[in-house]
C-alpha cells in the first residue's frame, strides 16, 4: 500500500455513522457553537495519532494496542483488558449505529418500531460477516464511496445556502451549555461525544505491514487522514450551526437530512435518507467485522475460551466470535439509546488512548536498530491528560454509562478467570493462559 491508498484507508474507517447520527446530540450539548467540539476532538485524537505514528514504525506490524501494552508493561491481565475493551468499543459502536439505522433515517422511508429494526438490522451483519470476508470486504468499498458522497452533497449545498444569505451566522460563537451544567463541563461532554465520529483511525495500525515504506507513510497517512476528515467535520458543523437552530438538531438522529431540507436542496430526502443509513451500515459492518475477528485471535492466542476461536469449515469465518458479538450487540441495543452507546464507546477507548500514550513513554527504553517516526515528548504526555480528562466524570455522563461499560469490562474478567482455570477451553497449540504471566515482553 502506498501513502495515498494508506490516506484513503484511514479516511474511510473514520467516516460513518458518527456524523450521520451524532451531530445533533452534539448540538444538544454546545449549542450553536457547534464546529468547537468537533474540534477539540480532533485534537485529542491527533495526539494519540501521533504515538500511534511512533509505535508503528517502531514495531511495524499488526497487533494494535495491545501489542504495544504487552511489550510495555509484560502483564497479561492488563494487555487482556486493553484488548477487550477495544473489543467492547467496537461492539458498542455497532450498536449505536443500529440504533441510529432504525431512527430518523429509517422513519423517512417507513413507519416501523426503530428498536425491532435496530435488532434485525444486527442479525442481518452478522449473516452477511458469516458469509465471509469477500463479501463484507466489497460492502463496505461501496459502502464507504456512498458515504462519502452524502457528506461532500451536505458540505456543497450548504455552503451554497449560507452564501446564498440563509440562515444565522452569528449562532457559530453561541456556546450554550445544557441546563444546570457549568461551560468547562458542557465543552468537555459535547467534544466526548463528538469524538465518536473520529473513532477508526486507530484500526490502521494494522495496515503496517502492508505498507511499502512504513516509516516514511504510515505517519504522514494517519495524520493527512485524520486532518481531511476533521476538516469535513468541522465545515459541516459550521454549516449546520448556521442553517438549523441547535434545538431543531439537538431533537433529531437524522441531523444531515435536517441540514439539506432546511438548505432548500433539490435532492430527494428518502435518497439521502438511503445515503445516511448505508452510512451507518457501513460503520456498524467495519466494527462487527473487527470485533468478531478480535475475539477469534484473542481465543486463538489462549486468553479466551477455546470455542470462541471456532470457524466455519467452509466460509472460515470465525462462526462462535461473530455469533458472541453478534448477542453482545442485541443485549446494547435493547438496553441503549444512541447518545449512551455512542458514549460508552468512546469511555473504552479513551481509557484505552490513555494507556497507549502512556506506552510511548515506557517504550522510549526499548531502542530498535532501525530508524522510526519520533513524536515530541510533550504530545503523548498531553495525550494521557487529554483522554483522561475526557473520560473522567468531570464530563458528566450519565450513570447508565458507567453501569454499561462497568458490566462489560466485568464480562471480559469472568471469560480470563475462566480461560485461567479450565485449561481445557484454551486453544491447543497457543500458549496457556496459566504460562503468559512468565512470558517476556
Amino acid at each position: 500500500m502506498g501513502r495515498r491508498t494508506l490516506v484513503l484507508f484511514v479516511v474511510g474507517d473514520i467516516l460513518g455513522a458518527g456524523v450521520y447520527a451524532v451531530m445533533g446530540k452534539v448540538a444538544g450539548r454546545s449549542g450553536g457553537a457547534l464546529w468547537l467540539p468537533f474540534l477539540v476532538a480532533y485534537a485529542v485524537g491527533l495526539l494519540t495519532a501521533v504515538s500511534y505514528a511512533e509505535l508503528v514504525t517502531k514495531y511495524p506490524r499488526a497487533g494494535g494496542a495491545a501489542v504495544y501494552v504487552q511489550r510495555a508493561f509484560g502483564r497479561p491481565f492488563v494487555t487482556f483488558l486493553i484488548a477487550f475493551m477495544v473489543y467492547c468499543s467496537g461492539l458498542a459502536s455497532m450498536s449505536a449505529a443500529a440504533r441510529a439505522f432504525g431512527g430518523d433515517y429509517m422513519q423517512r422511508l417507513v413507519r416501523v418500531s426503530p428498536t425491532l429494526v435496530a435488532l434485525l438490522f444486527v442479525v442481518g451483519l452478522a449473516v452477511l460477516c458469516l458469509r465471509g470476508v469477500s463479501e463484507s470486504v466489497k460492502a463496505n468499498t461501496v459502502l464507504t464511496f456512498i458515504e462519502v458522497l452524502g457528506l461532500l452533497a451536505v458540505l456543497g449545498v450548504g455552503a451554497v445556502a449560507v452564501a446564498g444569505g440563509a440562515g444565522d451566522p452569528s449562532r457559530l460563537t453561541d456556546f450554550a451549555a445544557p441546563s444546570g451544567q457549568a461551560l468547562l463541563p458542557a465543552l468537555l461532554s459535547a467534544s466526548a461525544l463528538a469524538f465518536f465520529s473520529f473513532l477508526g483511525f486507530e484500526d490502521s495500525v494494522n495496515m503496517a505491514e502492508e505498507a511499502r515504506d512504513p516509516v516514511r507513510d504510515y505517519p504522514r497517512a494517519i495524520l493527512l487522514g485524520l486532518t481531511l476528515t476533521g476538516l469535513l467535520y468541522v465545515l459541516i458543523a459550521l454549516v449546520s450551526s448556521v442553517l438549523v437552530p441547535a434545538r431543531e438538531l439537538s431533537g433529531s438522529s437524522a441531523p444531515l437530512l435536517h441540514v439539506m431540507e432546511v438548505a432548500g436542496s433539490a435532492f430527494p430526502g428518502w435518497l439521502f435518507a438511503l445515503v445516511a443509513l448505508c452510512a451507518v451500515s457501513n460503520s456498524a459492518l467495519i466494527n462487527l467485522m473487527m470485533a468478531s475477528r478480535l475475539c477469534y485471535g484473542m481465543a486463538r492466542e489462549g486468553v479466551l475460551p477455546r470455542a470462541l476461536g471456532t470457524v466455519l469449515p467452509v466460509r472460515r469465518t470465525p462462526v462462535t466470535g461473530i455469533l458472541l458479538s453478534a448477542a453482545i450487540g442485541l443485549v446494547l441495543v435493547s438496553t441503549g439509546e444512541l447518545e449512551g452507546l455512542g458514549d460508552t464507546s468512546v469511555l473504552l477507548l479513551l481509557t484505552v488512548f490513555a494507556v497507549l500514550n502512556a506506552t510511548v513513554l515506557v517504550l522510549r527504553a526499548d531502542p530498535v536498530a532501525h530508524r522510526h517516526f519520533r513524536a515530541p515528548t510533550a504530545l503523548p504526555v498531553i495525550g494521557v491528560l487529554t483522554c483522561l480528562c475526557l473520560a473522567s466524570p468531570l464530563v458528566g455522563r450519565s450513570a447508565d454509562v458507567y453501569v454499561r461499560t462497568g458490566v462489560l469490562i466485568g464480562l471480559g474478567c469472568v471469560l480470563w478467570l475462566v480461560s485461567r482455570g479450565v485449561p481445557r477451553l484454551v486453544s491447543p497449540g497457543s500458549t496457556r493462559v496459566r504460562d503468559l504471566d512468565k512470558e517476556a515482553p
